[in-house]
C-alpha cells in the first residue's frame, strides 16, 4: 500500500519535537508498505528553514530510514507570519500530486496540528479519488476558545468550525489521539463508528534500558517540551519560589528543556526572583532527550486548567518520562489520567502551585525504592499499551479496512 501521511510539523528523531509519524511510518515500512511523510521545510521549534537550499521549493529525502517530502514554507517570528506559513503549506500540498518524483498514493492520512493542512489533505484525497483518514491531534478550534481566549463568535473561529465539521463528515475514518474525544467529534458531525482511538506512544527499539534511580541532592525535576501558554509553566516558577521560602531551594532543582513563546519571559522571571534552582536548556532531539530524563529523579507534566482537557491528553513527553522509568508529577485536570491509572506518579490540581509543592514534598519524602517501583510501573505500562509496534498494527488494520485490501 502506498500511504501519504500529511503532518505540517513532522520530524525525525534527530530534531526536537514529536516523532509519532516517523516511528509509525518506519513500522509500516517494515510491514511492507511505502510511506511518505509530507511536512514543512521550516522547523517548528526554531521557526527557521532547515531542509531546503535557496531556490528549492520541495525535496524528496530519506531521513533515518523514512521518506520525507519537504515543502517550502516561510520562516516566521510572529503569529501573522505563522498563519502565512500554515496557509502556504496547505496550498503547496494541493499541488503535491503533480510532482513527478512521487508515486500516487492509495490513501492519504491528514493530521491536524492545524486544520488547514488536514483540509488540504482531504481535498487532495478527493481529487485523487482515494480514501481519506483524518488524525485529530488537538480539538481545533475548541482549544483556541478554551486556552487562547478567543470568542466563539470570532470570524476566524467560525471559519475553523466550518472546516472542522467538513473534515469530520468528509473523512472515511477518524483517528483521535485523545481517549475521550469521540463525544465532541460526533457533536460536530462525525459518525460514531468512524472514530477510533490511537494514542501517542514510544519507539520500544529506541528507549534505553531503564537506569536505576539513585539518591541525589538536589532532587532533580525535568520538564521537556513546549514553553507555551497552554503549558502553565508560571505555576512551576511559583512553586520554585514557595520551595525557596520554605528553605528547600537548595534541595530541589527544576530543569526546563524546550522552546516556546513563553520561554524568554519565564527565564526573565526566574532571574528576577533569584531562583538558582531553575535552569533552562535549548530543545534536543528524541535521541538525546532520554539521557536528560534518566538523569532526573522525577519528571513534570503540567497544563493549564481548561475544559478542553476533559477529553483527555496524549503528550509525547509524558510517555517518554514513563518509558525511562521515572515517576511523574502530573498536574493536568482531566478525568482520563494515565498516571493515576497505572500508579506511576503523583497527581495534583492544575494551576495551583501549592498543590504542586505538596506533591513534590510527598515524592521527596518517599523511600528511593518506592519511587523506583513507581517509575517501573509507568515503564511497563507504556511498553505494553503505548508501544509503536502495536500501534502500527492497529493503524495498518484501519487502513486495510478503509481501502478494502488485505496484507498479501
Amino acid at each position: 500500500m502506498n500511504i501519504w501521511l500529511v503532518n505540517h510539523y513532522a520530524v525525525s528523531p534527530s530534531q526536537a519535537g514529536g516523532t509519532r509519524h516517523y516511528t509509525l511510518s518506519k513500522e509500516l515500512a517494515d510491514r511492507g508498505h511505502n510511506v511518505l511523510i509530507i511536512a514543512s521545510s521550516v522547523d517548528y521549534i526554531t521557526r527557521k528553514e532547515c531542509h531546503l537550499l535557496p531556490g528549492e521549493n520541495s525535496k524528496l529525502e530519506e531521513r533515518e530510514g523514512v521518506s520525507f517530502f519537504w515543502l517550502r514554507t516561510p520562516a516566521y517570528a510572529t503569529n501573522w507570519v505563522r498563519l502565512l506559513n500554515m496557509l502556504t503549506f496547505s496550498v503547496r500540498l494541493w499541488t503535491t500530486s503533480n510532482q513527478n518524483v512521487l508515486i500516487k498514493p492509495d490513501i492519504i492520512i491528514g493530521s491536524s496540528p492545524h486544520l488547514f493542512a488536514a483540509y488540504s489533505a482531504g481535498l487532495l484525497a478527493g481529487r485523487l479519488q482515494i480514501p481519506f483518514v483524518l488524525e485529530v491531534r488537538d480539538l481545533w478550534p475548541q482549544s483556541l476558545i478554551d486556552l487562547g481566549n478567543f470568542s466563539a463568535n470570532h470570524p476566524f473561529i467560525i471559519l475553523l468550525e466550518n472546516i472542522e465539521s467538513w473534515l469530520y463528515r468528509r473523512a472515511d475514518r477518524i483517528i483521535s489521539l485523545l481517549p475521550g474525544a469521540a463525544e465532541h467529534i460526533c457533536a460536530k458531525g462525525a459518525q460514531a463508528d468512524s472514530i477510533l482511538w490511537l494514542p501517542n506512544g514510544i519507539d520500544s527499539g529506541a528507549v534505553p534500558e531503564s537506569m536505576p534511580m539513585r539518591e541525589s541532592c538536589p532532587f532533580r525535576i525535568a520538564y521537556t517540551g513546549a514553553h507555551g501558554i497552554a503549558n502553565g509553566l508560571d505555576n512551576v516558577i511559583d512553586a520554585a519560589e514557595m520551595l525557596k521560602r520554605d528553605g528547600l531551594g537548595d534541595r530541589v532543582h527544576f530543569l526546563f528543556v524546550g522552546e516556546g513563546t513563553e520561554k524568554a519571559r519565564l527565564q526573565k522571571r526566574a532571574v528576577e526572583c533569584g531562583l538558582n534552582c531553575v535552569t533552562f536548556r535549548d530543545p534536543v532531539g528524541k535521541n538525546d532527550v532520554y539521557e536528560i530524563i534518566q538523569d532526573s529523579d522525577a519528571c513534570l507534566m503540567v497544563l493549564r486548567d481548561s475544559p478542553v482537557f476533559k477529553w483527555g491528553v496524549s503528550p509525547n513527553k509524558l510517555f517518554d518520562y514513563m518509558a525511562c522509568g521515572r515517576p511523574v508529577l502530573f498536574g493536568v485536570n482531566t478525568p482520563l489520567n494515565p498516571v493515576k491509572a497505572c500508579d506511576c506518579g503523583i497527581s495534583f490540581v492544575a494551576d495551583e502551585p501549592e498543590a504542586m509543592v505538596a506533591a513534590i514534598k510527598q515524592l521527596i519524602s518517599m523511600p528511593l525504592e518506592k519511587r523506583w517501583q513507581m517509575g517501573l510501573r509507568g515503564r511497563d505500562y507504556v511498553l505494553d499499551s503505548h508501544n509503536h509496534k502495536k500501534l502500527a498494527v492497529q493503524l495498518e488494520e484501519i487502513l486495510f479496512d478503509v481501502t478494502g485490501t488485505t496484507n498479501a
